[in-house]
């Protein structure tokens, strides 16, 4: 009989006020990281159009370092995620490409960007496929902002349609590293 009494004696201890408050902490601790990641670490971004592609498709996610540019400026190239400047609630994230850094002038011609009055176009490797001829257009970036372009330029929303062409570099939130959806890639 000993031990079946001890075996009620263990049981009949067990304490649940303890087992609660033992999960409540976990599940606490668990809240304050994924806040503390989320809004100082990583920021992700789906990417409702094709405005990006074929770097980063329709219906991607993407995850960007916070930390990337409390080190350092933004670089021409970059993929950024950042706060649409047309938005007054600033709500809307965009994702597009840095093409334009404080300072700059862009001049589009004949579908090609030429940077600081340069003759010969910028090397783009990565967009979708040559941009459509559209009227000249000029663009002379603001100390502290940037002139942001999608990589599908002929199907993309970007400073070139925008009432308010930059991008105040407080605005910009991360600078995108990889895809992690549908299919986890390296984005460059």
């Amino acid at each position: 009989m000993k031990k079946e009494d001890n075996r009620l004696e263990k049981s009949e201890a067990f304490d649940w006020k303890a087992e609660i408050i033992s999960w409540i902490k976990i599940i606490v601790a668990a809240a304050v990281i994924a806040f503390v990641l989320n809004n100082f670490i990583i920021a992700n971004s789906k990417v409702p159009s094709g405005s990006m592609e074929n770097t980063i498709m329709t219906g991607d996610r993407v995850i960007g370092s916070r930390l990337s540019y409390r080190f350092g400026d933004p670089k021409r190239g970059d993929i950024v995620i950042f706060h649409f400047p047309d938005d007054p609630t600033g709500t809307i994230y965009y994702v597009k490409r840095i093409i334009g850094l404080p300072g700059d002038t862009v001049d589009i011609i004949d579908g090609k960007v030429y940077l600081n009055g340069s003759e010969t176009p910028l090397d783009e490797p990565y967009i979708r496929e040559p941009m459509d001829p559209e009227p000249p257009a000029r663009f002379e970036v603001p100390e502290d902002s940037y002139f942001m372009m999608g990589d599908n330029r002929n199907f993309s929303a970007d400073a070139r349609r925008w009432e308010n062409k930059y991008v105040k570099r407080d605005k910009i939130i991360a600078k995108v590293l990889f895809r992690y959806y549908p299919g986890i890639g390296k984005i460059e």
